[in-house]
Formats: C-alpha cells, structure tokens, sequence
C-alpha cells in the first residue's frame, strides 16, 4: 500500500469507542473518517468530536465512504457477522477482545481474512505496551533465561458483579465471563510460551446475581507449555490491583505490571554474602526509581493522556497499521492465528466450568399483562433496582426501560417488565408511558465535556418530560441531587428552599443536574408537567459502591483523600429510605412542582465511617485529608494548561467554591420530607451502620 492516509471506521460507539479513537489519533498517517452505530446519537456524538460521519449501520458507512480498515466494536456476538462483512466489503479489521464467542466464529473470520486477502487482528491491548516489548527483548536476549514458571494474574475488582448493570454480556453467564477477561491473560501466556496443555481449572467465590445467573468472582487455571509451567489468575473481589506477569528463569526473573506500564528485572551479583542482599535490594530500588521516572516523564510530557491503558492501544494499532502500510502479514502477536490459539485455551478451561456454574437461570414465572403501573428509567442501577423491589412489593406491575437483553429481576419476572426504547425516540417513550401512572426518572449521565452533558443529560430529561405529558403521566419523579447545591459554608443549613445560586462554574455533574431541574420546572408551570423532585445524599447500603465519590477520591479500593479533613458530619442515607421516599412521592397528592433532600440525619463524618467500616470488615482503608485549597489550585493547573498548551474551548474555570461544596461542609435538612411525605429514614447510628455496611457485599466475599 502507498503511504497516502489510512481512512478508519469504527462499529460500534460505547465506552471503548473513545479509547480506539484517542488512540488511533496517535498513529500517523491514520485518520478516523466514520462512526457507525445503530444508536444514532451515539455514533454523531463520537463522529463530531473527531472530525468524523455517523452512520447506522455497516452497510451504509462502507456504501457510503472508502474505509480502508474497520475496528468491530460492538459486543462479542456480533463481532463474527460484522467482521465477515467489512473483509468481503474489502476493508483490513482489528477486532476488540474477545475475538469472537466460539472456535467456529473465529475460523470462519480467519477464512474470511485469507480470502479477501486482507489483513485481520485481533486488539490485545497489553500486548501492545512499551514495557512488554521491553519484556520480550529482554527474553529474547536471555537475560531471564529458560523460563520454569510463568503467573499471570487478574486480580481487580469487577464492580459490575455488586452494583451492576447486571443485564450486561459479560455476566450473563460463567462462560461469557471468561470471554472478557480471560483474552488479556491467555493472550501473554500464548505469545510468550504457546498454547496450553495438561489444563486443570479450580473456580472461587460464586455468587448469584439478581439476574438468577450464577458466575465465579475468580478462577485458577495451571497448565504447561513447553517446558513452562503456566498459573492463570483472575480475582474480581475487592483488593489491591495486581495485573502481572512473573516470570522465574534461569538466569533470572521479571515482573511485569502491565496495569502501570513498569517492568522490573532482578539478576543474581556475583558479591559475597555480607553485600550480597544489599546488592540486590539496591538493584531492585533502583530498578523501582527507574520505572517510576519513566511513568513521570510520559505522564507530565503528555499531560497525563497517555496512561499505560492507551499506551496499550497505541502499541497494538501501530504495529496493525504499520503492517498495512507495508503490505506484510499481521504482527503475530495480534494476528486471527493468535486470536484463534486464544479462543482454543479458552475454550479449554470453558469445558471445565462445573454444572453448578453452567445451570440456566431460573425459568421467568409468565411475562406480566396488561399496562404498567410505573416506568422506571434507571431501574438496573443500585438504587432503581431497590425501587423497583418495593413497587413490586406492593403490588404494581413496573416496567423498566433497560438495553439489558434479559430480565435482571429473579423471582419478580410476574410483575416486572422489561422495556427497549431509545431514550432518542420521543415517539417510543410516549407510546412506552401511555396509561402508566408514574415514570421514575433515575437515569445519568456521566460525560467529560459540558457538551455530552447537554445532550445525554439536559436534552434526554427534557425528551422524557415532553413523552410523559404526550401520554398524560400521573406523576414525574426524577432524581436530582444535594451536589447541586452550595455547600460549601459550615455554618449554613440547607432546605429545600435554599437557591442553587451561580452554576456556571460549578462541576459539569452537578450543574448538569440542575439545569435538568431548571428545565423540568419551567415545564410544570408553563405545561402542566406532574414533576416532583428527589436529591438523594450519599446513598449508601448493601450492592452500593464501596469507592463512593461523594466521601473522597479513591486510589483503588484501599486508599481514598477525603474531600477536605473529614470532620464535618455527611449527609449520608440508606438506599432503601431513598427507593421507600420515591413511592411515597407517587402517592402524595398536590406537591407537584416541589422537590424533596433525601437525607439521613447527620450521624456520621467521613473519618467515622472509615472506622465504621474497619470495626464491620476489619478491614483498614487508607485515609487521607484532602486540602481543598490544593484541588482547587491543582485543577486550576489543569484548566491553564488544557486551554494555552491544548487549546481547548469550551472550558470552566474551577472556583473554590466548587470544591468546599463538595466537602457538604453545610448541613443538610430533611424536615419537609419527613413531615410532607411521612418520610422515616433510618435515624439510630448502630442500626444504620449495620444496615449500610455489609462486609459480604461491599468486597465480593
């Protein structure tokens, strides 16, 4: 191929879109040109910010413009079928791990690339990491020697398996688990030893989710290759990250942390037994000095957007493009032959998973009739599903409006129904409410740019208030929140007649919230719109996340800086209160127009629930104070050098106030939920501790 420009479509917008994209940025002579998604504001969103066309589907991107290759994005079951037809369309294909789902799909898009002549990989990302390269140099130059064992661990927390979404592929059964996660560890030990034989598995922790599946929150697997004996590790509990590769050799040993991009090498010295140690502890600090700096350098000369997970990326696509560009077969390393060994050890340890993990789920009791009682947007994330059990408590039949594939609600299948509307199509959100008599809004977004949130957040509210009305909903319930309020004075009381005051500078979630809030309140005045408001606090309780970001910054599951010196008490509240206060909203009449502080009464501050939690899990978080002056100033550094160095518009400047807010150094009160909708949240401190904090649910045991 010449050296003209590679024109790149990607299928498929969601979340590793963005990575594919930044990455492919990076790569020269390589531009994005399309985007194609059959959620078509997903796709525009994607394709704007990268100077790309949206399309929906594979056939209109490729009838439409030359792609001369095309990344499959989309989930595993589709990637066969989309694979297959951007070869025969003619384009190169790197497709997203895993591969595909079965051995016959991925000799199907094998056959698939030898016949169209074009080049096909597969998207191993860690594979693709300076510090690996570094690792294969270093073995291929016998510095480690013949390698006797190998252990590659997975050991970081999935917190999909305790919050959810649950209707999520990859937890739709064992098999699809390891689908996920299996590739990044099958992928070295296949690339560095070969495929494995004399397999045996042991599977940990099994846990049943809301869904009625049951799935392992771990696995083991040993074999051997060649001459190597082979530990495949992947622990999804609550714990330190340790993503590795070790590796004991002859000559000596490595450990390649593939999570921070470092990789340190240990060798024997040849000195006596006095300054043996010493020599090697030195070697290996200096070997920690070393890696460190080099994380530093990369990090400050990229402005901390070159993190070892797109490096990865970077790697992999450089090395596929490259082998494009130059008319040479695939890199091995990435290549459908690598790809297809993967799949076979896969495959392997698959057939192992014993009954009890390869039971169905549980047969649904018959699909509810008739119109819903209530419609609950949000209803798979940790406190809709919590709605959604005291409404079927009750009696009602709840339809949720989920992508989810498969009803998440085991046991409520009689009373809950499942909903697939795109929150773009006001015509289908209209038809989805007529005669329900409440409609939950919960949904929210999560988006780095003000932008995002006008459009996933503002705009999509607004889209539901204007189907609510088209249908003539009873009553609006969305959930705004405390965030959107000015906190950040200790001596003020909070109510609900408190302003929000100047948003503008305020951080994009919370401003967001209240633009929502705004918009939906102009409606009830000018048109009618049933809307009550909720602002929940700290939610807190059983399935809720343990790194919850309204107490502090987390650095892993063990370490966190609180927002400020954590002595001021927080407005924290159960998971269930808040679900219980939503339903009382639905049923009080004439509080249309108003809005309601979900919150507990102070009991606790951020240091007392840190101890909470030790004297409940006897386990110790680390715990630091936050000086909100330096988050301010160092998010002001942020801000300089994203708009002189990176040129970018659009931006807020951070004010202090932001971050005193986020301390809730102000007091927040309940009364008018308690006295207007006969609200009773839970207000003993031991019963609320032992209700909020359950050991087994928060770290996956």
């Amino acid at each position: 191929m010449s050296s003209q420009e590679i024109a790149v479509g990607l299928v498929g917008a969601g979340y590793i879109a963005e990575w594919h994209a930044e990455a492919l940025r990076r790569i020269p002579a390589v531009r994005l040109t399309a985007v194609c998604d059959p959620a078509e504001s997903a796709a525009n969103a994607l394709a704007q910010a990268h100077g790309a066309k949206a399309y929906a589907s594979v056939e209109q991107m490729m009838a439409a413009q030359r792609c001369d290759a095309v990344h499959i994005l989309t989930p595993p079951h589709l990637h066969a079928p989309l694979t297959i037809a951007a070869l025969e369309a003619g384009a190169h294909v790197l497709v997203e791990k895993p591969f595909a789902t079965t051995q016959a799909e991925a000799e199907a898009m094998q056959a698939a690339a030898a016949s169209s002549g074009r080049n096909l990989g597969v998207n191993h990302n860690f594979l693709g990491l300076p510090s690996y390269r570094r690792l294969r140099r270093a073995i291929n130059d016998g510095v480690i020697g013949r390698v006797d064992q190998a252990a590659i661990h997975w050991h970081f927390p999935l917190q999909p398996l305790r919050t959810g979404p649950f209707g999520l592929w990859m937890l739709q059964g064992a098999d699809n688990l390891m689908l996920e996660l299996g590739p990044h560890l099958h992928a070295f030990a296949i690339d560095l030893f070969g495929p494995l034989s004399d397999v045996e598995c042991r599977f940990m922790r099994p846990v049943t989710l809301p869904t009625g599946r049951v799935v392992p929150q771990g696995w083991r697997v040993q074999g051997r290759a060649g001459v190597t004996e082979v530990t495949l590790s992947i622990a999804l509990t609550e714990g330190m990250d340790d993503r590795s590769v070790s590796l004991r050799g002859v000559a000596g040993a490595a450990r390649l942390d593939f999570a921070r991009d470092t990789l340190i090498v240990e060798r024997g010295n040849t000195s006596d037994i006095i300054l043996n140690p010493l020599r090697a502890e030195l070697a290996l600090a200096g070997g920690h000095m070393r890696e460190g700096l080099r994380n530093a350098w990369v990090q400050a000369r990229s402005l901390n957007r070159r993190q070892p997970y797109a490096l990865g990326f970077e790697g992999v696509f450089a090395a596929f493009y490259d082998s494009i560009r130059t008319g040479s077969a695939t890199p091995p390393a990435i290549s459908a032959d690598a790809a297809l060994s993967v799949m076979r050890d896969i495959d392997t340890v698959r057939a192992l998973i014993p009954a009890a993990l390869r039971a169905p789920a549980p047969q649904p009791d018959a699909a509810p009739s008739g119109t819903p009682d209530a419609l609950v947007i949000g209803g798979t994330g940790f406190l809709g599903r919590e709605l959604v059990r005291q409404l079927a408590q009750q009696g009602q039949h709840v339809a949720v409006l989920s992508r989810a594939r498969s009803n998440p609600f085991a046991g409520l299948e009689g009373q809950v129904t499942m909903i697939a509307a795109s929150l773009q199509d006001e015509a289908a959100l209209a038809q989805a409410m007529t005669g329900v008599a409440t409609v939950y809004h919960l949904a929210k977004a999560e988006e780095p740019s003000w932008e995002g949130y006008l459009q996933n957040d503002v705009a999509v509210t607004e889209r539901l208030a204007r189907a609510a009305l088209k249908a003539g909903v009873g009553r609006f319930v969305y959930t705004g929140t405390i965030a959107s309020y000015d906190a950040s004075d200790p001596a003020r009381t909070i109510t609900e007649k408190t302003a929000f005051g100047d948003m503008s500078a305020r951080n994009l979630y919370a401003r967001s919230k209240a633009l929502c809030e705004e918009r939906l309140l102009d409606m009830q005045r000018e048109h009618g719109l049933p809307v009550v408001i909720a602002r929940p606090g700290i939610v807190v309780g059983p399935g809720g996340p343990l790194q919850h970001w309204g107490i502090g910054r987390w650095h892993g599951a063990g370490a966190v800086r609180i927002w400020g010196d954590g002595r001021n008490k927080l407005p924290f509240v159960l998971n269930e209160d808040v679900a219980r206060a939503l339903v009382l909203m639905a049923a009080k009449d004439g509080i249309e127009g108003q809005g309601f502080n979900l919150v507990g009464p102070p009991m606790l501050n951020a240091r007392e629930w840190f101890a909470a939690i030790k004297a409940q899990t006897d386990t110790r978080i680390v715990v630091t104070s936050g000086n909100l002056m330096m988050f301010w100033m160092g998010d002001m550094v942020k801000y300089a050098l994203k708009r002189f160095a990176l040129r970018r518009k659009g931006l807020t400047q951070p004010v202090l106030r932001d971050w005193r807010s986020r301390a809730h150094l102000s007091r927040f009160s309940n009364r008018a939920a308690c006295e207007v909708l006969g609200w009773e949240p839970e207000s003993d401190r031991d019963s609320f501790v032992q209700r909020a904090i359950e050991p087994r649910a928060l770290f996956g045991f």
